[in-house]
């Protein structure tokens, strides 16, 4: 009689079955502690620019230039670099692009702002907006611009 070592070809295909079932519900769960992790970053991120956004407020006695975008020109997410910084980094963990007003709370055009707010997609729930404002706020939403005022809503 003889003594069998070693393995059938059938017991090797189901342990690598197994470990590849497992294998695959570890990355799945990795994916979305990266994603809530961004999602984390993207809060830290925008958090930074209340209080920066307070300082350059307590220098200038405004919020610098009307701004319908993150790049407008004048804007407090151009000229404090702080804050420049804060909103990208927040877009860039993202992956998707912020959204930024400030305004002089008057119809028109006009110079000093005298409210802002900035919103960013979340990782994890793109169509979920992380947003902060001049008031204090962070919330889920988006920034708008109402009635010439911004704000998370």
């Amino acid at each position: 009689m003889k003594i069998r070592k070693g393995f059938t070809l059938i017991e090797l295909l189901v342990v690598i079955a197994i470990i590849g079932i497992l294998s695959s519900v570890v990355l799945a769960s990795l994916n979305t502690a990266r994603a809530k992790g961004a999602d984390a970053a993207i809060k830290a991120d925008l958090g930074q620019v209340r209080p920066q956004a307070e300082i350059y407020y307590d220098s200038n006695s405004d919020y610098a230039a009307d701004a319908s975008s993150c790049t407008d020109a004048g804007s407090l997410f151009v000229v404090d670099q702080t804050v420049a910084n804060a909103v990208a980094d927040a877009a860039t963990k993202s992956g998707s692009t912020a959204t930024c007003y400030s305004d002089d709370g008057v119809l028109g055009a006009g110079s000093a702002a005298s409210s802002w707010a900035v919103s960013v997609p979340l990782k994890s729930t793109p169509t979920v907006s992380w947003c902060v404002d001049y008031t204090g706020i962070a919330t889920t939403g988006a920034a708008t611009l109402t009635s010439n005022v911004a704000a998370c809503q």
